[in-house]
């Protein structure tokens, strides 16, 4: 005994449809319940990568917008400082920090490092608009840039000329450390007319000049190195 599955009305095994509503009758011993078109598509849809050079367009107008905006805003509405030389300055930074991953990939690195040095002195020169003296710029800001440039070059050049791995990157790293402090409180104290000589950068020279001992020793001897790295994951 079988039912119209639209209307509920008994039907005779016979029929091929409702008498009362038409619906076709289909007995699930007989019909053929295979698929004749897939639910779904059999490929996948391709969304267009983004070339570098469209992405690069879209960051510099982004960038040159925000800071002409800015700069008519500081002009024209806002006068009572220079508040837009900062907003410029956080421009050109990330121009630059993203100009070798975005716009042009073969720029060497020590270029693009170099560049980006130049980035945060222009970024800091802005700032002196915004003070009544630019003597830290010139004798704090500007110098601690170039010392930075110069250590991250430098640790660079040993990470591409020489085997790097986390031991010998920690190395240059606490050989870098002690020599940024030292340079640090000497021109501290060069500008605050104070005598020369070192107290808290000589703590970290000596805490790091004890990690570099350890490393170089890790480092020079076979066994130890190949103990260190089994242990560690290295």
């Amino acid at each position: 005994m079988s039912y119209c599955v639209n209307c509920g009305v008994e039907l005779d095994p016979s029929l091929k449809e409702c008498p009362l509503c038409n619906t076709p009758v289909i007995n699930p011993n007989n019909a053929d319940l295979s698929v004749s078109e897939a639910s779904y598509p059999e490929s996948k849809g391709q969304v267009e990568v983004v070339k570098r050079k469209d992405l690069g367009i879209l960051l510099s107008v982004v960038l040159s917008a925000t800071s002409i905006t800015c700069l008519l805003l500081n002009l024209l509405v806002f006068k009572s400082s220079l508040w837009s030389f900062m907003v410029i300055g956080i421009c050109i930074c990330l121009f630059f920090f993203v100009f070798p991953a975005v716009i042009y990939t073969k720029s060497p690195i020590y270029l693009s490092l170099l560049a980006d040095g130049a980035a945060v002195g222009v970024y800091l020169y802005l700032i002196t608009y915004l003070t009544s003296d630019s003597r830290w710029f010139w004798q704090l800001g500007l110098p601690i840039i170039a010392m930075v440039t110069a250590l991250i070059e430098l640790f660079t050049l040993l990470a591409r000329k020489f085997p790097f791995n986390i031991l010998s990157g920690s190395l240059y790293i606490f050989t870098e450390v002690p020599i940024l402090c030292i340079f640090l409180e000497l021109l501290i104290r060069h500008f605050n007319n104070d005598s020369y000589r070192i107290i808290w950068s000589a703590v970290v020279l000596t805490v790091c000049l004890i990690i570099d001992i350890t490393l170089v020793t890790i480092l020079t001897k076979k066994r130890l190195r190949n103990e260190v790295n089994r242990r560690l994951h290295f």
